[in-house]
């Protein structure tokens, strides 16, 4: 059974940080392509980042150069850090993992940004 636990949401002041994590289990998490979307209230899910397994990274242009999505693959486990977070960034985050062709979700992490 495929499970992807997100962690690390919450609120935060404009201009804050916060470190998303994901623990995967039940896949083989260091073939796998591990990413990030968001969902904004009223919106449809987007695409936050990508990191694929030999450690590319692809970032939406909406959070270049603030957000640094990483893996560790002794842990199984995703990050995202988001730095100089802004109201427009709150959402609901969702991991996600790409796995021999077929696509999973977590359940979502809650990212409110106040300014």
């Amino acid at each position: 059974q495929v499970q992807l636990v997100e962690s690390g949401g919450g609120l935060v002041q404009a201009g804050g940080s916060l470190r998303l994590s994901c623990a995967a289990s039940g896949i083989i998490f260091s073939i796998s392509a591990m990413g990030w979307y968001r969902q904004a209230p009223g919106k449809q899910r987007e695409w936050v980042a990508t990191v694929i397994s030999g450690g590319s990274t692809n970032y939406a242009d909406s959070v270049k150069g603030r957000f640094t999505i990483s893996r560790d693959n002794a842990k199984n486990t995703e990050y995202l850090q988001m730095n100089s977070l802004k109201p427009e960034d709150t959402a609901v985050y969702y991991c996600a993992a790409a796995h021999l062709g077929r696509n999973y979700w977590g359940q979502g992490t809650q990212v409110t940004v106040s300014s």
